[in-house]
Parts: C-alpha cells; structure tokens; sequence
C-alpha cells in the first residue's frame, strides 16, 4: 500500500505506463509478462511462496519494496521462536481459547519455519528500504527506471528518523 502514498505523482505515472495489478485490486496473479513488477511484504507461508515465484516469472524487472520485502522485517522477530511451540501456546493455553485444536484447513497456507525476504526465495533486481519508503523515494526510484537511468536514492530519501 505504501505505493500510493505517491499521491498525484499516481497520474504522472499513469500517463508513462500502464497498470495491470496494483494494490487496490490485490489481484495476485498476472495474466502477462509486464516490465516493472513491485512486492512488498516478507515470506512466511507456502502461498507467500507460490505467488511470489509466478510473480518473478511474469516481470522482467522485480523491485522489493519496503523492509519486509527487503529484509523480513518486524515479521522476522518470529524467527528465533519454533512455530511449532507458537501454535500450541496460542491455540491450546491462551486464556479464552475454546477448543484444543490447531486451524488444519487446505484454504489455510502452510507457516514456513521462518519469514524470509524475498530474495531468499527469488531473484530480486532492486530494492527500495523503508518501512515504508516514501512515495516520493518511490516515484523517483520508478521514473528513473522508467526513464532508462540507473535508479538511486539520495540520502534524504534513505534517511528514516
């Protein structure tokens, strides 16, 4: 969603290119190859997974965009715990927990042992930090790809307080 924090920078965009998925759709699957594609989030289940490999193989370009996508993120603070043992404590010793089962259900993804940033999983041809980066770091870092110069960010637009 940090995406749209570009704000009317959107419809300078949108003369230069055309969207086919975007956050306000969160359609997950391409229908085509595009130039430019953009994900944001760490990995944590097998869904994650899928969609993000059939993402890579649609896009000629990947950024990873904010830090989860780029590092993991807050998520990775679960990864020093045994999701196992997580699961039990929430779902069999949580006080007001009604029932002593853990969610086993094909439309529930598989939990991975650990959250992961995208490229652990893929090939990742950019990345912009921030949680979450500045639409004004991301307008730049896009019209300069766009444009055919080599993206950077200068540092006030990599300076988080």
């Amino acid at each position: 969603m940090s995406f749209l924090d570009m704000d009317e920078n959107l419809l300078e965009l949108a003369e230069l290119v055309e969207f086919d998925r975007s956050p306000i759709t969160d359609v997950k699957h391409c229908s085509r190859v595009c130039d430019i594609g953009i994900i944001e989030g760490g990995v944590c289940n097998s869904e994650n997974v899928h969609v993000l490999r059939e993402f890579r193989k649609s896009c000629r370009t990947l950024i990873a965009l904010g830090a989860c996508a780029v590092n993991g993120g807050l998520p990775t603070l679960r990864n020093r715990l045994d999701v196992r043992e997580v699961l039990r404590e929430v779902y069999f010793e949580m006080p007001g927990v009604i029932g002593n089962t853990i969610p086993n259900d094909v439309e529930l993804p598989l939990l991975l042992n650990k959250v992961h940033p995208i490229n652990e999983i893929v090939r990742v041809d950019y990345f912009i930090p921030g949680c979450p980066p500045s639409g004004d770091a991301i307008f730049k870092f896009l019209m300069d790809l766009i444009s055919g110069r080599t993206p950077r960010l200068d540092y006030p637009q990599m300076h988080f307080d």
